[in-house]
Formats: C-alpha cells, structure tokens, sequence
C-alpha cells in the first residue's frame, strides 16, 4: 500500500513545502516571484526506502534487504523464513541481516547474542566468545551483518551459532539504520 497518493514523490513535497511564502512582511508579500515548474525524476526504490529510513527509521515500501537479495542469494545466504522452514539442525547456513539487537548480559559469559532482520522475519545469533574476540569488529561495526555457522533447531527455539562473520554494511548505500545495543 501506498500512500503517494495522498502527497505525491517525496522530492516534489520538499520543493512545494520549501516554496512556502513566509515572508514577514506585507509589501514583500506583494512581491510576487514565479518560478517554472520543476520536473524531478522519480527516485529510485533503493533511494525512496533510504529517505524513509532515513526520517522515521522504516519504510512502509519494501525491505531493503529484498531489494539486494539477487547478490546475497548469489553468496549461498539464505532469507529467515527458508532457514526457518527448511534448516535441518546442525546444519552449515548462510543469513544475513540488519542488525537490531546486539546484547552480551553478565550472566552469559562472554557470549553475545544479535537479532538479524530481513525481508522475511528474524535471526537469531549466538556468538561464542572466542568468536565475538577474533571478529569483534565486524561484530559491533556492522549495521548489515552475514553470518555463516551451525544451524541450531531444538525443542521449537532456533538460532545461528556464528563461526564467521562479515560486515556487508556497504550494500545498504545511503540506509541509515542503528540497533539497540545492551553490554
């Protein structure tokens, strides 16, 4: 659903709303100035769902993880719903997400878990120490996270026990995004 209806492309709104008359007094406001129509080119998805993003934190349009999700399907990552669906327990995945939580409480012992989001839902990831040590960069730094490990699928709870990780923050261009992290 959209509701570009309602006000049309975001560039237009900005240049109607920064045409707005305030001049403060009654003879400038007599001072009539006309400029031509503009005719903006209609932005791309990519940068729409950045803008969105970018003002409100969300986009009502599509993830921008389905916008990429050609390349990432291209490097053997799968969504949340397939692992969800179809991850066998023990099994070697691929996910990738933004990153929306990251958390290491005192009581797990050096352990960090994060929550991925896609097109499709949520991952969860365990990070053992050793690990969140040797790749504790990419593991705080990164705002688009893949991670490769072993599937873990018991008694309904499921989640990613990380071995490696990789900062594909730059496949979200100008994405503003930020997580909530608790340490």
């Amino acid at each position: 659903m959209s509701f570009g209806g309602l006000a049309g492309r975001r560039p237009d709104a900005v240049w109607a709303a920064r045409g707005v008359d305030t001049r403060p007094t009654k003879m400038l406001r007599q001072a009539r100035t006309f400029e031509d129509p503009v005719d903006f080119a209609t932005p791309e998805e990519g940068a729409e769902i950045a803008d969105d993003y970018g003002t409100v934190g969300l986009s009502l349009r599509r993830h921008p993880l389905a916008i990429i999700r050609p390349k990432l399907a291209e490097w053997g990552i799968k969504t949340s719903e397939e692992l969800r669906v179809r991850a066998k327990d023990r099994q070697t995945v691929r996910a990738s997400g933004i990153v929306t939580h990251r958390q290491r409480p005192g009581t797990a012992n050096g352990v960090v878990f994060a929550t991925l989001e896609d097109e499709t839902g949520t991952v969860n990831i365990i990070v053992w120490p050793q690990v969140a040590e040797e790749q504790r960069t990419v593991l705080l730094g990164a705002k688009l996270l893949s991670v490769e490990g072993t599937w873990q699928s018991e008694k309904g709870v499921q989640s990613l026990v990380a071995a490696k990780l990789v900062d594909h923050t730059p496949l979200l261009g100008t994405l503003r995004t930020s997580s909530r992290d608790f340490r």
